[in-house]
């Protein structure tokens, strides 16, 4: 049921030079996965390297692909961050954890001050918008900087964005990350490049809100 939820909340794929690779990716951890023991040139069985080496070696050509779209990319920062829930960010996304942590650096700043601009640039347009009752819309910029930006980054959207962390990312291949079921969803719009919010989805939210509390009230 969450996974046709994420499906559905997005609009925004991954840049379609970054799935070639994506793809090219999958096709070796699945070789890698089901090809037979090796042997070499005179019989003997070769010990096959961990299944783990399979997803390090996915991240190093990911983040090197990632890392050539970027003039100054932080290697450290990336390879100490890459893995989250649902896999890598640089192969699931096309860009890099230091790129979402600016973004999200930028959104909670802005939510703090409240700061309609520095929210806005933030955005990618149009903005696919779900109201509380499931309601899609996709807004431009000038409806944003008017009379649906009070609707759309409501009291409890900016609490949200205002505790961001990248570590409480889920990212979806193709789709990008999300945080809280769905409520806001990050997409970079070229590969190696910074996310924007692609997706605001209160009805998303108001789920989280209402798991979180009946957790709390069985534990």
């Amino acid at each position: 049921m969450m996974s046709e939820r994420h499906a559905n909340s997005t609009t925004q794929p991954a840049p379609a030079r970054f799935s070639a690779v994506l793809a090219g990716l999958a096709v070796l951890a699945a070789c890698s996965a089901e090809a037979p023991v090796p042997v070499d040139a005179t019989g003997e069985i070769e010990i096959p390297a961990p299944a783990g080496s399979v997803a390090a070696e996915a991240e190093r050509d990911c983040l090197l692909v990632v890392w050539d779209q970027q003039a100054e990319p932080d290697r450290e920062f990336d390879r100490a961050n890459d893995l989250v829930e649902g896999g890598l960010i640089s192969c699931a996304t096309g860009t890099s954890a230091s790129q979402y942590e600016a973004t999200l650096s930028t959104l909670r700043a802005a939510a703090s001050d409240e700061n309609h601009d520095a929210l806005l640039g933030e955005m990618g347009i149009p903005l696919l918008y779900i109201d509380a009752e499931g309601n899609r819309r996709d807004l431009r910029e000038t409806e944003l900087a008017d009379t649906s930006f009070a609707e759309v980054f409501s009291p409890e959207m900016l609490t949200l964005i205002r505790r961001l962390e990248l570590a409480d990312m889920t990212v979806v291949p193709e789709q990008g990350g999300f945080f809280e079921l769905g409520a806001i969803w990050l997409s970079p719009g070229e590969p190696g490049g910074r996310p924007r919010i692609v997706t605001v989805n209160r009805q998303a939210l108001s789920e989280a809100a209402a798991a979180s509390q009946e957790a709390e009230t069985s534990s």
